[in-house]
């Protein structure tokens, strides 16, 4: 989880590959409108973004049911959404890649592709909500190379949720 620009997506192909499993890029489950909506530059709402996370929990919930793991990314950003995402989904553990303001703004200048623009950065660090201590997951920074935070990960998911 986290604002774009963070690495969401290197660092969960970097675990899912470490852990031979699935992924899933959460932004590729966002409805046509939620996308032509970023891709103008307009934030999403709350309401905009309601089904998108069904749409993500619904992907959590078809692996929980099929008993496969899986790492999806998703910016997560406030306790509501996470709290969603977590409702009668007991696997869903959150690792949060903060990353300094300065590296998401270069990152973003240079990223190509993506239909996130770097205009919507201010409107995601407004919204976004660090994990409190009793969500599960944590935080991890972003700063360092893309292996550091994966390496990170790695080694607390072996010792917070052993296989």
């Amino acid at each position: 989880m986290g604002v774009s620009g963070t690495g969401k997506t290197t660092v969960g192909v970097g675990i899912a590959e470490a852990l031979g499993c699935d992924f899933v890029e959460g932004d590729d489950l966002h409805p046509a409108a939620n996308v032509e909506k970023m891709r103008s530059g307009t934030p999403l709402t709350d309401e905009d973004r309601w089904p998108w996370l069904r749409a993500v929990a619904g992907r959590v919930g078809e692996h929980e049911a099929a008993g496969t793991d899986l790492v999806i990314t998703c910016s997560a950003l406030r306790r509501e959404y996470r709290d969603l995402l977590r409702d009668g989904h007991p696997s869903v553990w959150f690792a949060h890649i903060d990353t300094p303001r300065e590296v998401l703004e270069q990152r973003l200048r240079e990223r190509k592709g993506h239909y996130m623009p770097g205009s919507l950065l201010d409107s995601q660090l407004a919204t976004l909500e660090p994990l409190a201590d009793d969500e599960p997951g944590h935080a991890y920074t972003g700063q360092g190379s893309a292996q550091q935070t994966v390496d990170g990960l790695l080694a607390e998911l072996a010792d917070e949720r052993p296989r």
